[in-house]
């Protein structure tokens, strides 16, 4: 081969990409994380997620915002994280503020960018006008499938908007903001994020309350933790203690599932069923069997086949207690400490139950055209490439400017706009080749600006005119001599 051989004489094909048995999604920042950007985790993951919740507030008519609660009110006597007159979230200052330069935004477009989908958290006051909500929608437009969920966790008592008003009002509120969303913002889904199946009655928590919002739902969710240390960060969780939890594997497989069911018998119908945030807290496990705890639920979902559950989002990528696939350093914010949980998390979430499924399609040429629906609805280009062996060089060089993600031998890269050169050597480290095979390189478009061009889409087009060169190589320039 020269050095920048070309990809242009191989076949391409059609190919596309949908729903997994079983959605993957991840907490990235919270009120116990800052956000982490989207290259340093596909780097870390080896794949991108169907989608990245973010976790924000919205409270406009308090004293204090648009400061973040800790840092408007650092005095208050907070005997937990929710101690605050509002909750201590990021600041959502998009809505009647309109301040589309926040980082909310730039994080939503990072997400898109990089091939997945926002899941966006919104605690918000119940007593604000219609005219926030629709100008909530409106910020949601520019930005393809997005799936927000509104005032999560609404049967506890631990969030600002349940201490200020009635559960009736909170429910006659989801459903209020939830219409709003289906008419100002079609390509938004809503999440509600209620109750669990209790067995001692057979009903889900406050189930007459939050039927008409279960109704208006798109997707019905349930948070789990297997254990919890909800009195982090004033205390320490210690035997004895009564500031953490034990559910437990089972007894969550259990709750998610009867709650499933018992939706469908209240509502008539049937959505599907994610569960929000997933974890065990390692404050209460330690590290060993935080990872063996998690990976023994993700692994049953796999092996017993449950296409009952729709999706999980893993809380979170790094947090400054024990709930991340990182620690963060508390030294340094911007730095991640792996735990044990990554691994292992890792390795489950590239097994097939929960991988995007890819079908591919007859002989294409180039120019072809690209269409981007969302992480599990797109249309892209795959290229055979055949490998005489385990490579030392393999790169990827490109004339376009084109925002790319590309997949080969099941590791995903991203292909920024003017970006010229990717090594792809990373696909084979962890996954070497043993003698002659070949691979298939597929190559997808997410919108380079993060936003469609159409509000209100989820459809967005580009096109690749032609396939970049690619550098191959067996052996190493010079090879090793003592």
């Amino acid at each position: 081969m020269d050095v920048f051989d070309t990809l242009q004489g191989l076949k391409a094909y059609a190919v596309h990409m949908g729903e997994a048995k079983c959605s993957v999604d991840l907490g990235d920042g919270s009120e116990r994380g800052e956000y982490v950007d989207q290259d340093y985790i596909l780097s870390k993951m080896g794949r991108p997620h169907r989608g990245i919740n973010l976790m924000y507030c919205y409270y406009p008519l308090d004293e204090g915002w648009p400061e973040r609660a800790s840092v408007a009110f650092p005095s208050t006597d907070s005997t937990n994280a929710w101690g605050y007159p509002y909750d201590d979230y990021f600041p959502y200052r998009g809505g009647l503020l309109g301040d589309k330069s926040a980082a909310v935004f730039e994080q939503m477009r990072d997400i898109r960018r990089h091939g997945q989908d926002i899941v966006f958290t919104l605690t918000v006051d119940p007593h604000v006008s219609d005219e926030h909500l629709i100008a909530i929608a409106e910020d949601m437009r520019p930005f393809g499938r997005v799936m927000m969920r509104i005032n999560h966790e609404c049967t506890g008592s631990w969030f600002s908007f349940n201490k200020r008003c009635s559960y009736k009002e909170v429910a006659d509120f989801f459903a209020r903001f939830s219409k709003i969303i289906h008419e100002h913002a079609p390509n938004v889904k809503t999440i509600l994020c209620a109750g669990a199946y209790s067995k001692k009655d057979g009903k889900i928590e406050m189930e007459d309350l939050f039927l008409e919002s279960a109704k208006d739902a798109d997707i019905w969710s349930i948070d789990q933790y297997f254990t919890l240390h909800f009195g982090y960060p004033n205390d320490v969780a210690e035997k004895g203690g009564r500031s953490h939890t034990y559910n437990g594997n089972l007894p969550v497989w259990e709750s998610v599932k009867n709650t499933l069911e018992r939706y469908r018998v209240i509502t008539g119908q049937d959505k599907p069923m994610v569960m929000s945030e997933l974890n065990t807290d390692g404050d209460v496990t330690g590290p060993y069997d935080q990872a063996k705890m998690v990976g023994a639920f993700l692994n049953k979902i796999a092996d017993e086949k449950a296409d009952w559950l729709s999706a999980f989002t893993f809380y979170q990528f790094r947090d400054q207690g024990r709930l991340g696939l990182e620690y963060e350093d508390p030294n340094n914010k911007s730095v991640g400490i792996e735990w044990p949980i990554l691994k292992e998390y890792k390795e489950i979430i590239n097994r097939d139950w929960f991988k995007p499924e890819m079908k591919q399609g007859g002989e294409i040429s180039l120019p072809a055209k690209l269409r981007w629906g969302g992480s599990e609805d797109a249309e892209g280009v795959d290229v055979p490439i055949e490998f005489e062996g385990d490579p030392v060089f393999c790169e990827m060089y490109f004339e376009s400017d084109d925002n790319l993600m590309i997949e080969l031998n099941g590791r995903w890269f991203y292909k920024a706009p003017g970006t010229k050169f990717i090594d792809l050597m990373p696909a084979f480290f962890e996954n070497r080749l043993n003698g002659k095979t070949t691979l298939t390189a597929r190559f997808f478009a997410p919108p380079s600006s993060g936003e469609n061009d159409i509000p209100g889409s989820v459809d967005v087009y580009g096109q690749m005119s032609e396939l970049p060169k690619i550098r191959i190589r067996y052996e190493p320039v010079v090879p090793f001599t003592y």
